[in-house]
C-alpha cells in the first residue's frame, strides 16, 4: 500500500512538473567534469546588459539543469564562478531555443572544448564560426609571412601577399554571404549577419534578409536585420 502511495505522489510530481513547460520552454541539461565546487548563472543580455536569469550553487557533482521560457531564439550564457578570482576562459556563448539542450564540458576547458548538442541554431551558428576561422587563420599566416624581414625588404613580394589577403577576405564575405542565402530558414542566420558581416553591400544583405521565413524574420534578430537595412538605406 505504501508502495503504490509513493508510486501516485511521484506520478503527480511528474505531471505538474511537466505542465509547467510549454512549447517555448528550454530545458537546459549538461555535466562539468571535474567541478567539484562552484556558482552556474544562466544569463542574456537584455538592452545592452548582461542579465542573470538563474543560478546553481554546485557542490561535489557537476551535474546542472535550468529552465526558461525563450520567446525567440536567442544567444544565452553559461557563466561558472570557480571561486577562483579570474572571470576569464568562464563563460559559453550558445543559441538557445525551445527543447532541450544539453552542454557537456571540463571545469578547465569550460568554454574551449564544450559540447552542445539539442539545438539547430546552435548547429548553424558553429557551422558557419568552423569555416570562417579557416580564413583568418589563412589570414594569420599571410600576416606573419608579411613580416619576416625577407619579406620587408621585397615590395613585390609584400604587395603579393597583400593581394592573397585581399583574395581571402573577399573568398571569406561571399561565404558569408552564400550562408545566409541558403539558410533562410535558421535563426543563427540573420545573427550572423548583423554581427560579423553588417559592413557588407546593403543589397546583398536585402537579399539574404527577403529568404529568411516568416517567422525569422519575426525572430529578434530578423528584426535586427531589417532595422541594419533601414539605418544603411537612410
Amino acid at each position: 500500500m505504501m508502495k503504490q502511495i509513493l508510486f501516485v505522489m511521484l506520478l503527480g510530481l511528474v505531471v505538474v512538473s511537466c505542465e509547467k513547460n510549454t512549447e517555448n520552454t528550454m530545458v537546459l541539461t549538461g555535466n562539468i567534469k571535474g567541478l567539484k565546487k562552484g556558482t552556474l548563472y544562466l544569463q542574456q543580455a537584455k538592452d545592452s546588459t548582461l542579465v542573470v536569469l538563474d543560478s546553481l550553487e554546485i557542490n561535489g557533482d557537476g551535474n546542472f539543469s535550468f529552465t526558461e521560457e525563450v520567446v525567440t531564439p536567442d544567444i544565452f550564457y553559461l557563466y561558472l564562478d570557480k571561486k577562483d578570482n579570474n572571470d576569464i576562459n568562464d563563460r559559453i556563448t550558445f543559441f538557445g531555443e525551445p527543447g532541450q539542450i544539453n552542454i557537456k564540458t571540463a571545469w578547465n576547458t569550460f568554454d574551449t572544448k564544450a559540447e552542445i548538442t539539442g539545438s539547430k541554431s546552435q548547429e548553424k551558428m558553429e557551422e558557419f564560426y568552423d569555416m570562417t576561422s579557416k580564413f583568418n587563420i589563412r589570414e594569420l599566416s599571410l600576416v606573419q609571412q608579411a613580416s619576416i624581414p625577407e619579406f620587408q625588404a621585397d615590395s613585390l613580394a609584400l604587395d603579393s601577399l597583400q593581394n592573397l589577403v585581399d583574395q581571402n577576405t573577399i573568398r571569406k564575405f561571399r561565404y558569408a554571404l552564400n550562408f545566409g542565402l541558403n539558410n533562410g530558414d535558421s535563426y543563427a542566420t540573420p545573427y550572423l549577419m548583423v554581427t560579423e558581416v553588417s559592413q557588407a553591400n546593403p543589397k546583398y544583405l536585402d537579399s539574404i534578409y527577403k529568404v529568411l521565413t516568416p517567422e525569422v524574420a519575426d525572430s529578434k534578430y530578423g528584426k535586427a536585420l531589417k532595422e541594419l537595412l533601414d539605418r544603411k538605406k537612410n
